[in-house]
């Protein structure tokens, strides 16, 4: 062997093997989630007081957000920022799916509309604001994807369009008043066919421009594909849980703390059913991810907007 050759191969950086190598911050927050959710099924189940209950359930629904962001950061290098978006996103609305169901099935109409609303308006003022905010004072400018925000925009205001439509038609006394349940229908109907047009551009790869560098000099997932989809999949599963006994603990909450069903909706549900988009979305513009933590975040409103409410209108 040379001499430039064995250089070369002594100062050549050792990246480490790919694996299910779990550093001590992933065991903090994988003990917290299973200690928090054991706890809140203990005062589901056992009793404790409805508040109580409601705060226990509301943490466990967020550290279990941390669990999810730890797997969707594992994921991202493997599937590009759509379909890590899409996927995460899904996982992620799957609480505030729950939420909205039990809480139908409990009669709390004028919450779920509220928390629907507040949902979208969340994400798209408080979650993306906090991402570019941590993102641009840690890193500074962050860039994304125009053609991705494009798109996303456009489908942004066409679900709004349409899910407006009736109650506008409704307020201004027009003739398709009359109609507004097969109304409402149709726009739900014309939604869901929307996302399933446009969901093999969000899956479709790309690069990552917020993340700087060499990608070869980037760091390897800690997890491999089978351990980090399990993760998710495990994690959004008991979150799904927390949802059922967050939504029985939350009328006699209100009741307790004198709070309306509006700003429960807006405000208390919202923030709760999106703490998975809220904790990945900010982990992952601090560490300069600009284009994946716009994929999480913005694919929840729009998921919400294009699944899930023309789902509950259906329903």
């Amino acid at each position: 062997m040379s001499e430039r050759a064995a250089h070369t191969e002594v100062s050549a950086p050792r990246r480490p093997a790919r694996g299910n190598h779990l550093v001590r911050s992933d065991w903090l927050v994988i003990g917290l989630s299973v200690a928090f959710t054991v706890v809140a099924g203990l005062l589901h189940y056992l009793g404790g007081g409805a508040v109580l209950a409601f705060v226990a359930a509301a943490a466990a629904v967020a550290v279990l957000a941390a669990l999810v962001g730890r797997s969707v950061e594992q994921l991202g290098d493997r599937f590009g920022p759509g379909a890590t978006g899409v996927l995460q996103s899904a996982l992620g609305n799957l609480p505030e799916l729950f939420i909205s169901l039990f809480a139908l099935q409990a009669g709390l109409v004028a919450v779920v509309q509220a928390a629907l609303i507040g949902s979208i308006l969340a994400n798209l003022l408080l979650v993306l604001g906090l991402c570019f905010v941590v993102g641009g004072l840690k890193h500074g400018t962050q860039t994304l994807d125009s053609a991705r925000a494009r798109g996303i925009t456009v489908m942004l205001l066409v679900s709004v369009a349409a899910m407006v439509m009736p109650s506008v038609a409704q307020l201004i006394h027009a003739p398709a008043a009359e109609h507004e349940t097969t109304l409402s229908v149709i726009a739900s109907v014309f939604l869901l066919l929307l996302f399933v047009l446009t969901l093999p551009a969000s899956l479709r790869r790309g690069d990552d421009p917020g993340r700087p560098g060499d990608p070869d000099e980037a760091e390897p997932p800690r997890w491999n594909l089978p351990l980090a989809v399990g993760m998710l999949a495990v994690s959004a599963v008991a979150a799904v849980f927390v949802s059922d006994w967050f939504v029985d603990a939350l009328q006699p909450a209100m009741d307790s703390i004198g709070i309306s069903d509006a700003f429960a909706g807006l405000v208390v549900v919202a923030i709760a059913g999106n703490a998975i988009e809220n904790v990945v979305g900010v982990q992952l513009a601090a560490k300069n991810r600009s284009e994946y933590a716009f994929a999480v975040v913005i694919n929840s409103p729009l998921q919400i907007a294009l699944v899930l409410a023309p789902h509950q209108v259906i329903q």
